[in-house]
């Protein structure tokens, strides 16, 4: 077995569930109605795990896909647009981002986990 910590490794944990209600109560204070936080990766990371808290009539407007990405909905109902199809989500439900523009709104006040992971320059596929 592999002792993490002798190289520099840990497991990092946090509830998703205090993290919600937090993002809700600071979404609440937005004038965008909306709040985030990298949970996992970043900007020098493949793989980016965004928890997004929005409130009901805010969302996300039309934009392009980042790369293969996934929403899976913690609380609230929202509904992902993308062209002619659509896809209500509430608590529980997960849905594969289609690669095309989309769009994303709260029909009540939500919390969704959005996954990416981005393409890298020169990575083979």
């Amino acid at each position: 077995m592999v002792n993490l910590r002798l190289i520099g490794l840990s497991m990092e944990s946090i509830s998703l569930t205090a993290l919600a209600s937090e993002k809700l109560a600071e979404a609440r204070q937005s004038n965008s109605g909306r709040a985030a936080h990298t949970v996992h990766g970043g900007h020098t990371h493949e793989l980016r795990q965004t928890l997004l808290a929005l409130l009901a009539g805010h969302g996300l407007g039309e934009h392009d896909s980042p790369g293969e990405a996934t929403l899976q909905v913690l609380e609230g109902h929202v509904r992902l647009t993308a062209g002619d199809d659509s896809w209500d989500g509430k608590a529980g439900d997960y849905v594969a981002i289609p690669p095309v523009r989309h769009s994303l709104d709260a029909l009540e006040d939500s919390v969704v986990i959005l996954t990416v992971l981005k393409s890298q320059p020169g990575a083979s596929h």
